[in-house]
């Protein structure tokens, strides 16, 4: 039952995570003062079900969703948005398995295909990573950023 190598056929549409970018924190959630930040992104993966138990990660969250400033996630980060509860009554796309997180926390699951990201007010959501142009384009827009040729 090895679920990173996919021997177990339960897990067969389950993706193995893998590594990602190697870089240099340069702070801590305790040292994190959203108050000096613009916008908020929540990364899918396996790090929202932990990140989640952290209540500095969920007053940062909190602090944005109430000073109405962007907020993006991404496949498993709405767990974050539902455990800070910052997504009653709001549309929410995540990946299918949190669409529970999403209505037990008072939010609206939005089912779109994986390639697909969804807006509401300052909210940027998307299933997955197929979704990553559409979703960044969006919270792009949300930001106010224009690009030009």
């Amino acid at each position: 039952m090895d679920r990173l190598n996919g021997t177990n056929p339960h897990w067969s549409t389950c993706l193995p995570e893998k590594p990602g970018h190697n870089f240099t924190l340069n702070a801590t959630f305790d040292e994190v003062k959203p108050e000096t930040y613009d916008a908020l992104v929540i990364p899918g993966g396996q790090a929202p079900e932990y990140i989640r138990l952290n209540e500095k990660v969920l007053e940062a969250v909190r602090h944005f969703a109430k000073a109405n400033k962007p907020i993006a996630a991404i496949c498993h980060g709405a767990q974050v948005l539902a455990a800070a509860g910052v997504i009653q009554g709001k549309g929410c796309s995540a990946y299918p398995a949190v669409g529970p997180d999403v209505k037990t926390a008072g939010g609206k699951y939005v089912d779109i295909p994986a390639d697909k990201a969804h807006v509401d007010g300052n909210l940027v959501t998307a299933p997955a990573w197929p979704a990553h142009p559409e979703w960044l384009a969006k919270f792009l827009k949300v930001l106010g950023t224009k690009i030009e040729p």
